[in-house]
């Protein structure tokens, strides 16, 4: 293991500044989701399939706008691809604490189209400001990152929500996360580099960042880079429709559809355990203590990204996932806050690493001119994953309990993976015949 490599990391000041933004500009967002789910439960006086529906509403606008989003950075600069986010995020987040469920409903859709795409940023102008060993480290520091937000917003939103200023929690999350995007939008980090390779050299660059930075990590990858886009780029404009779709997607290879595949089975499950936790507390009569579980949860996850960013050999996202999913199942047998939070320990230790492993492979397949557009297609994989997680387990939770939502969306993370794992093995024994 190489801890040093996180040290280093630190030390370049626009990668310190650029995750210290992003978290930051989490914080909000972290907190939004316990706000809206015990708004819509104690406030509208809904059930959890309903709070689990609002859940999904708004993360199918995420992911339907999040590839345009990362487009429109690749084509006009992340300054103006971000001004309908900062607009949109102030004028949606205030109005939605003041109507009732079904006006709710599709505003958290607008919300969730135009909400600040702040993941794709960071990890996109990662990808260009660091390369080789240095990304791994880099994509490994920005979901510890992510983790530490977590163990804060979740804890600030419960209080807020159960001290009975949920809509007032619901403005201030737009306006922090409206104040964030100018705050990016000021900094403006790259996201592409100032030197833009030809095909051959892109290739080049790939080759050596796979052999340089965990030659193990892409070991069952089809090949390395893909051709430039920008080759692709003049030549489809002259096309018809067909000809457009087929060469705006070359990159999307089999080998990034199973990553796709592990990101929304990582949503589902992180969803679904979200909204179970929230429930399981809610039921007991222990809401307010939510954050002392969040706070286990992520902190498992920031050790288990600690070590997975600093091994010199990778695990496979599938693999990670199926841990993580089968780990879940035992979380809803917890009866009080302290044993949730010792069980939660487990699944969390493979949360970093699921999403650091994956999203690192979607970085070294897909070339820098379409890394943008292919990461917003990443975030939609996870968010569509959240949006089914969520009422999945919501569902579970009205009619079963609890315990029914983590053994829900456990049970269906542990058959994506085994599927997945049947499907490779009937791919290897074709390829072989």
């Amino acid at each position: 293991m190489n801890f040093a490599l996180y040290k280093e990391m630190l030390s370049i000041r626009p990668v310190r500044r650029l995750l210290l933004v992003g978290m930051v500009a989490r914080i909000p967002h972290s907190a939004a989701g316990v706000l809206l789910t015990l708004h819509i439960v104690l406030t509208l006086g809904e059930g959890y399939a309903a709070a689990g529906a609002a859940a999904a509403v708004m993360t199918i606008g995420i992911a339907l706008g999040a590839p345009w989003r990362g487009r429109r950075v690749d084509m006009v600069g992340l300054r103006k691809a971000l001004i309908p986010s900062v607009v949109s995020e102030t004028v949606i987040w205030s109005i939605v604490p003041h109507v009732s469920y079904q006006w709710l409903l599709p505003l958290v859709f607008v919300g969730g189209l135009f909400t600040l795409p702040i993941f794709s940023v960071v990890r996109q102008s990662l990808g260009v400001m660091v390369d080789g060993e240095q990304r791994r480290g880099a994509f490994a520091l920005d979901s510890i990152a992510t983790e530490l937000v977590f163990m804060i917003g979740p804890a600030i939103g419960a209080i807020v929500a159960t001290s009975g200023f949920s809509a007032l929690g619901l403005t201030a999350v737009g306006v922090s996360v409206s104040v964030a995007g100018l705050f990016l939008i000021w900094f403006n980090p790259p996201t592409r580099s100032e030197d833009p390779c030809s095909a051959g050299e892109s290739a080049e660059r790939a080759a050596a960042d796979l052999s340089a930075a965990e030659a193990a990590m892409v070991a069952s990858a089809p090949g390395h880079v893909q051709e430039a886009a920008s080759e692709m780029a003049p030549s489809a404009s002259k096309g018809g429709l067909r000809s457009r779709v087929a060469r705006n997607f070359t990159w999307f290879t089999v080998s990034v559809a199973a990553l796709f595949a592990v990101a929304a089975g990582s949503g589902m499950v992180l969803s679904g355990s979200d909204v179970s936790i929230v429930g399981l507390l809610e039921r007991g009569g222990h809401q307010n203590q939510i954050g002392i579980v969040f706070f286990f949860w992520c902190a498992a996850s920031v050790v288990g990204g600690l070590v997975y960013g600093a091994m010199n050999r990778p695990v496979s996202p599938m693999l990670l996932l199926l841990g993580m999913a089968a780990l879940t199942i035992p979380m809803g047998f917890a009866r009080d806050t302290w044993t949730l939070a010792f069980l939660s320990i487990l699944p969390g230790l493979l949360c970093a690493p699921v999403l650091s492993a994956s999203s690192e492979k979607v970085a070294d397949l897909v070339d820098e001119e379409r890394r943008g557009e292919a990461m917003g297609w990443y975030g939609s994989a996870l968010t569509a994953g959240v949006a089914l997680g969520a009422p999945l387990a919501g569902v579970f939770i009205d009619n079963v309990g609890p315990s029914g939502g983590f053994a829900a969306v456990g049970s269906a993370g542990v058959v994506l993976c085994v599927a997945g794992f049947v499907l490779m093995s009937l791919r290897r024994r074709a390829a072989r015949v």
